[in-house]
């Protein structure tokens, strides 16, 4: 796809040096696909998450394919018919080919995102820092992808009615040249997280239909205190089938436990007990760093940490230190939302 983005600005900037005045043979040259992109977009999405490329993907590089058809053939035409369906192309097939470009962005984005929104649900209830894995990198290419598409979308649909020229379309390219280089090396800084198949994270093992009804509820708030009282969300690498384990349970009942009986996800719930190991630190007045006290308590990195605290206590880790030096001066702990509040207690204990 980088190279397909760098494909995309290279005629303009060989128009704008120059290059189309002296050497008029290379209109048309085809190395321009932008309908690829959308395409090529959601392959790279797919292929991360299921470790395949979308069904009926032939087909999808079909308006990609067809673009650089014309192009190569309108290359190889002679000069001089070569000039007359130039004129004719811009102000006929130009037009197709930007509404073209406009859909095919917009269908294949909202395919990327439901895709990816999907997958990162399933990795909330298997895993307890999702962070650690590539899904907020997806985010942030789609993100990307998705300003440079209203950009695009607004330069194409202005230019039909008011020509920009080279020195118009620059901050175009520019942004197109960015994208690109973001992608380069976003892409290559997080080639090394792991992307679990999204098949095999969705193979829950079916809770057995025999045995008496179970209470969920309570069962969540035992197997909760357990978790905390052994230690086992200190674990970074803690997920749902490992902490069935430990709990001499399997995957189907504890993630019932959690959704039915906490109301919380997998992460939601590790996460939560590694903010409590986090507080209980802060009021003991440990004076070590915060993302110390945070990759003690099994986190994996400062970002998952600051979102998860402020998640479950309403605070910033340094605005909770700093309410609670200030309300042990006073003689009394800040009114905060404990993480201990989002799990309920054993009922009769």
């Amino acid at each position: 796809m980088t190279i397909v983005l760098v494909g995309v600005f290279t005629p303009w900037l060989i128009g704008f040096a120059g290059f189309y005045d002296r050497w008029r043979w290379l209109t048309f040259l085809p190395v321009a696909v932008p309908l690829l992109v959308p395409a090529l977009l959601r392959f790279y999405v797919h292929a991360l998450v299921t470790d395949t490329l979308p069904s009926r993907w032939r087909g999808m590089l079909v308006p990609g394919l067809a673009e650089f058809a014309f192009q190569a053939v309108s290359f190889c035409l002679p000069m001089p018919f070569k000039d007359r369906w130039a004129g004719m192309a811009i102000s006929v097939v130009t037009p197709i080919l930007s509404l073209a470009l406009i859909g095919s962005f917009a269908v294949h984005m909202a395919a990327s995102v439901r895709l990816l929104r999907r997958y990162r649900a399933v990795l909330a209830d298997i895993v307890g820092d999702d962070a650690r894995f590539a899904a907020r990198w997806l985010s942030a290419a789609i993100a990307a992808f998705a300003i440079l598409w209203s950009i695009w979308a607004t330069v194409l649909i202005w230019d039909w009615f008011d020509p920009l020229g080279y020195t118009g379309l620059m901050w175009l390219y520019l942004m197109i040249a960015s994208a690109a280089l973001f992608l380069a090396i976003e892409g290559w800084r997080h080639a090394s997280l792991p992307f679990p198949n999204l098949s095999t994270l969705e193979c829950v093992p079916a809770i057995p239909g025999k045995g008496p009804a179970r209470d969920w509820s309570r069962q969540g708030a035992e197997w909760a205190e357990q978790t905390r009282l052994a230690g086992w969300a200190g674990d970074p690498d803690i997920d749902v089938a490992t902490l069935a384990r430990l709990l001499g349970t399997n995957t189907a009942y504890l993630s019932r436990a959690l959704n039915e009986g906490l109301g919380q996800n997998f992460s939601t719930f590790i996460n939560g007990l590694r903010c409590c190991a986090v507080v209980d630190r802060l009021e003991a007045s440990d004076d070590r760093d915060v993302l110390t006290l945070a990759l003690e308590a099994g986190f994996a990195s400062k970002a998952s940490f600051n979102r998860a605290f402020r998640a479950t206590t309403g605070m910033t880790p340094s605005q909770y230190r700093t309410h609670v030096a200030k309300a042990k001066n006073h003689g009394a702990l800040p009114e905060t939302r404990r993480p201990e509040a989002g799990l309920p207690a054993i009922p009769g204990a």
